[in-house]
């Protein structure tokens, strides 16, 4: 079951001058850096607040580390922001991603990967979801 908004991703040319942005303007706390080299991005989740299911919301900023990445691909076409939201699950996110795909939306993986801070995680495909990228996280 699908229980929180767990991140909106936000695609950026420079992580360390969105990341000073976010931290002066809404004071939001830098809960985590990481590179994602199969994602092929450098990232930062900005903690927004604690959930009622013992995770948090997080807004997750995201650079690209290589030209053919996905972000950045996606960066050229549409320029910086918003690029995905996250629903966070209690359950296996490949049991999330088997179940909506049962309703006819395209998930982007066969398996689960490695997402930020241990999670797993797979997108749905956005012109199956209103055009919205959309992707499914479990905590680990």
């Amino acid at each position: 079951m699908l229980t929180r908004i767990d991140h909106i991703g936000i695609a950026c040319h420079d992580l360390d001058a969105t990341v000073e942005f976010y931290k002066s303007t809404y004071g939001f706390t830098d809960a985590h850096f990481e590179v994602n080299e199969e994602q092929g991005v450098r990232e930062c989740m900005l903690k927004i607040n604690d959930t009622g299911d013992g995770a948090a919301s997080y807004l997750q900023l995201i650079e690209p580390i290589r030209d053919d990445s996905p972000v950045a691909k996606w960066l050229e076409k549409n320029g910086e922001g918003v690029h995905h939201i996250a629903f966070g699950t209690d359950g296996s996110v490949a049991d999330e991603a088997a179940a909506i795909a049962g309703k006819g939306v395209r998930v982007l993986y066969d398996a689960p990967r490695n997402g930020s801070m241990g999670s797993l995680i797979n997108f749905l495909h956005p012109k199956d979801c209103h055009g919205v990228l959309t992707e499914l996280v479990e905590k680990r």
